[in-house]
């Protein structure tokens, strides 16, 4: 199971993380390549030119490998991790996860309020459900994910829902069966190893 609560499948092709050194699918990890003025840039779609250094998604090990210089040995030469590197590809990769989601909207995959995701776990047309981590806990009990804790995703803000379904805040969101689906698994998965989850409880009541 992801930290994000979404199971991510095992299988692909697999890369080493600089800084644990640990081999794992590449859906887990982070790849960057060397820009120009030899800046370290994260490749969150790993399709930018140039070879491919990866690290676990995770913050202490993107912390680690800028810390280390680890960059530079697997470049072999000198190079840059910008300040705030880790915060970098958070931000990335929150917006690839909004994206994701506001693409499965708009196809008639996903929906979001209280009622419309109760009436999808119901009859069955949701896979995954999407809870806003800052949401009312007592609110969000209220429904329970469609395959158990594996197809709950806790990683994106009200906020962040939001702008995914064009609302100013959604705390209840579920996703239909689809292309896009596992996607957003992943990207989930690799944003909690971003994103700390103390499951916040500031938002009131339910959208």
């Amino acid at each position: 199971m992801s930290r994000g609560g979404a199971k991510v499948e095992k299988d692909g092709p697999e890369r080493r993380c600089l800084a644990t050194g640990e081999t794992g699918p590449k859906t887990g990890l982070v790849r960057f390549v060397v820009g120009p003025g030899d800046e370290v840039v994260p490749d969150l779609a790993g399709k930018l030119p140039g070879r491919g250094m990866w690290v676990a998604a995770d913050r202490a090990a993107i912390e680690a490998a800028a810390k280390k210089k680890l960059f530079s040995r697997a470049a072999k030469r000198q190079v840059h991790p910008p300040e705030g590197l880790a915060d970098m590809v958070e931000a990335g990769l929150a917006s690839r996860l909004v994206t994701l989601v506001a693409l499965s909207r708009k196809a008639g995959g996903a929906v979001a309020g209280y009622e419309k995701v109760k009436a999808w776990l119901d009859n069955g047309e949701a896979v995954l459900l999407l809870q806003a981590c800052d949401g009312s806990e007592r609110g969000k009990s209220k429904l329970r994910p469609p395959g158990g804790p594996e197809t709950l995703i806790t990683v994106l803000s009200g906020s962040e829902l939001g702008l995914a379904f064009g609302r100013e805040n959604v705390v209840h969101g579920a996703l239909a069966a689809g292309g896009l689906a596992r996607r957003v698994v992943e990207e989930a998965s690799r944003l909690a190893g971003l994103r700390p989850q103390d499951g916040g409880n500031s938002a009131p009541g339910k959208d």
